[in-house]
């Protein structure tokens, strides 16, 4: 076992490969986001009308690449970084982190409010944290390579799922639907907020999932109010933010859908 850990090791830390850090709206940015997004839509597209074993496979596809590529960043992290110490501060329960496990466990759910609230959170919320990551990169940036396409390709998918359940109409497109979606959110922050209390100690306060506390936000403008009126204050403006973020993200499937619903023939007055 000690042979198998040693060999464990020294490959995973092999692939810590350095770079130079590429910038925010460089090359390599904007050439990601262009054909990862253009891929994701046309991708997205291509599959809305298949049926639910496709459906299952497409989210199970994802959902094992991210619980796969998220092993070995816990494993780069606990190797590399870590040296041998769990790094409590990439604790995989981050907003952007719960596709990995959504995905998985919609796919063997049958059709009911929580298999629909799972697609409407991961069309709404995670489109919209995906779609963010690229607009304010620094988090996905890297000096080690692997981690930032680990970073990159994560976000991508999580637009790519929340625009194929969006175009196929998994993800529900009323007002009833978001509703469905900000209370599964909510639901996540207090889990979230629960984790980020009971392992405080042992992470001697790394521990910061969905960045609501009581640790200090790294967020942009968020981590000033954190800093100036506390942590509490801070989560009191972000959770609004995320939740209207989303809406405003929800909007356009909503509307489109009430387009085609208006421009649908009337079948009575057809009939005459």
């Amino acid at each position: 076992m000690d042979t198998f850990f040693s060999w464990l090791r020294e490959l995973i830390c092999e692939t810590a490969w350095v770079i130079e850090k590429p910038l925010a709206y460089g090359t390599f940015h904007i050439l990601f986001v262009l054909i990862g997004g253009a891929a994701s839509v046309l991708i997205a597209w291509k599959l809305r009308n298949v049926g639910e074993k496709g459906n299952r496979r497409v989210l199970l596809s994802v959902g094992f690449f991210l619980l796969i590529s998220e092993i070995y960043k816990q494993l780069l992290y606990y190797f590399y970084f870590g040296n041998g110490s769990y790094q409590w501060h990439v604790l995989p329960f981050q907003l952007c982190s719960v596709p990995m496990y959504l995905c998985i466990i919609a796919a063997f759910l049958k059709p009911g409010t929580v298999r629909q609230s799972m697609y409407n959170f991961m069309t709404y919320f995670n489109l919209m944290g995906g779609a963010i990551s690229f607009a304010e990169p620094s988090g996905l940036l890297n000096k080690h390579l692997t981690l930032m396409l680990h970073s990159f390709t994560w976000h991508m998918l999580l637009v790519f799922v929340g625009l194929y359940l969006g175009f196929s109409g998994r993800g529900g497109r009323t007002l009833r639907d978001f509703r469905l979606a900000l209370y599964t959110f909510l639901g996540l922050c207090v889990f979230a907020f629960s984790l980020n209390v009971l392992l405080w100690d042992v992470s001697e306060g790394a521990v910061n999932m969905f960045y609501i506390g009581p640790a200090i936000t790294p967020i942009a403008v968020f981590k000033d109010f954190a800093a100036k009126y506390g942590w509490y204050i801070s989560t009191l403006l972000y959770i609004p933010c995320v939740c209207f973020a989303a809406f405003l993200v929800f909007l356009p499937f909503h509307m489109s859908d009430k387009y085609r619903s208006k421009r649908k023939p009337n079948t009575a007055l057809v009939g005459h």
